[in-house]
């Protein structure tokens, strides 16, 4: 462990390692604002898969989407890497890790993981798509000893995330993970990531409905993933400006986690 540690913070304190993994907040807001333009889209009545795949889909059909994949994989596995080190290997003098803060550090590292292995797949010219994959996952909960019970958890656990952005919207606990600068452009920061995570917590919410739905109605067709999720904002009244709402919000978001790069404490 003392190796471990101490690898860790040499890690943590050299300057190419914190650039890199600085670029992770840049590529993700790049992911989420072509996330958020493709729920445009859909809100206007246009194609598109409104959720990862879809936006690596659209990245790989530029002109450098290899590469910009690529980048956006290196970018997201350093900064998972960080989040590791800093959360649960490395703890300043007097301060406790508590556990709830180590599960997230967990969870948000196996997010960032799981998006930089989609854009690997993509940027070789391979295709997952998401809304298949939730629906085989959930039908073999479904199919196993206490599949229902199971698949409710799955949902709730969901809920409980995109619960976590709502909340992170109006507490602005974002801030403490920041070195936010003073006068004017600390106001706009704060109101960029309020909005996106409100945006983005309401996404994930309705996400995980769809999976306690699919456990509740025993049809693991309605787990469909974000697509299907933002895509049901459509039947609520006045559903495509919810939709557009939200959508924008996803875009806000990307720009919060592009500024979030420069302003990030590490």
């Amino acid at each position: 462990m003392g190796t471990a540690k101490q690898a860790a913070r040499t890690a943590k304190d050299s300057t190419v390692f914190r650039r890199i993994a600085r670029a992770g907040f840049v590529v993700l807001g790049i992911v989420h604002i072509v996330l958020g333009s493709i729920a445009i889209s859909v809100a206007t009545g246009g194609g598109g898969d409104a959720d990862q795949d879809g936006a690596m889909e659209k990245i790989r059909e530029t002109p450098i989407g290899g590469l910009v994949l690529a980048t956006i994989a290196a970018g997201l596995v350093a900064l998972a890497v960080w989040q590791i080190v800093s959360a649960l290997l490395i703890v300043a003098p007097g301060e406790a890790r508590k556990w709830g803060q180590r599960a997230k550090a967990v969870g948000i590292t196996v997010a960032y993981l799981a998006v930089a292995g989609l854009a690997v797949v993509f940027a070789v010219g391979g295709h997952i798509e998401s809304e298949s994959t939730s629906r085989t996952l959930s039908a073999r909960v479904l199919a196993a000893p206490g599949g229902v019970l199971l698949l409710v958890i799955v949902g709730l656990a969901v809920i409980a995330v995109g619960g976590g952005f709502v909340v992170g919207a109006f507490s602005r606990a974002f801030e403490k993970t920041m070195d936010l600068p003073n006068g004017p452009g600390r106001a706009g920061l704060v109101a960029l990531g309020s909005v996106g995570y409100l945006a983005k917590g309401v996404a994930i919410v309705v996400t995980g409905m769809l999976f306690v739905v699919a456990a509740v109605t025993q049809d693991p067709e309605k787990a469909a993933g974000l697509d299907a999720g933002l895509r049901s904002l459509l039947s609520l009244p006045w559903g495509e400006l919810v939709l557009w709402a939200v959508a924008v919000g996803l875009i806000v978001y990307g720009v919060f986690c592009i500024a979030r790069s420069r302003y990030a404490r590490m």
